[in-house]
């Protein structure tokens, strides 16, 4: 079964939370609001796909941060210390399956790999 990492009222998991639906497979979620992300998942994510992927620097989140905090943000241990604290600022969804992660929603790259 498919673990789904995000937020629930985020546009871009609510699209691949229905076409999962829509396609009749089977996952869990799990709300970041609500139960956070721990240093274990994000290393694990991290040995699949680079940090600066998993940083979402086009959202409002990284946006509202100085540009000092920014500028702190350069490999992935000092990533992980802000993506903890903010968890809205981690490229959603997170689709953990078989053979590795899916970032974001794009509907191409889920029919490929999850179907």
């Amino acid at each position: 079964m498919l673990q789904v990492y995000g937020i629930k009222n985020c546009n871009t998991v609510k699209k691949a939370l229905t076409w999962l639906e829509e396609n009749n497979i089977s996952f869990q979620f799990h709300d970041f609001k609500k139960e956070g992300v721990n240093d274990e998942k994000l290393k694990e994510w991290e040995s699949k796909v680079d940090w600066q992927t998993l940083v979402n620097k086009k959202g409002t989140t990284w946006k509202k941060l100085t540009a000092e905090e920014q500028a702190k943000v350069k490999d992935a241990d000092s990533a992980n210390h802000v993506l903890k604290q903010y968890t809205s600022m981690i490229k959603r969804p997170v689709v953990e399956h078989e053979n590795g992660i899916l970032l974001g929603f794009n509907e191409e790259e889920y029919s490929t790999t999850l179907k």
